[in-house]
């Protein structure tokens, strides 16, 4: 199995895989035709509390992915990681994208770390 991750300002690739939005908004400026998401899994973001706590501040990393993955196994998230889960089993490859501009800091590089380390 391989996760990427992408902006979702970056051009889609057909050896993306399904594209699977992690954000909680729509990225701002892309037009939703454009973006080629399969899915948009907005209980896979982090609360907007969390989001603006973090504030993208590698500082908080940490801290952040601990928080990030409690929020995970919220009853909330349940059905978007069965859906994220489906498709993982589906496909050998697949695309976490986000709209963060640190692409080592985000939610989408959280949850792929937490996929391969088995918790999903």
């Amino acid at each position: 199995m391989e996760i990427r991750l992408k902006r979702a300002y970056d051009t889609a690739a057909r050896s993306d895989g399904p594209r699977v939005l992690v954000d909680r908004i729509w990225p701002r400026g892309v037009a939703k035709e454009d973006a080629d998401i399969a899915h948009w899994l907005k209980e896979l973001a982090p609360s907007t509390e969390l989001r603006k706590w973090f504030g993208h501040d590698p500082d908080k990393w940490p801290e952040f992915c601990e928080r990030y993955l409690k929020e995970l196994q919220s009853d909330d998230a349940a059905e978007d990681l069965r859906t994220l889960r489906q498709l993982l089993d589906e496909h050998e490859r697949m695309t976490l994208v986000f709209a963060a501009k640190d692409t080592e800091h985000n939610n989408a590089a959280a949850l792929r770390d937490y996929i391969l380390d088995g918790q999903l």
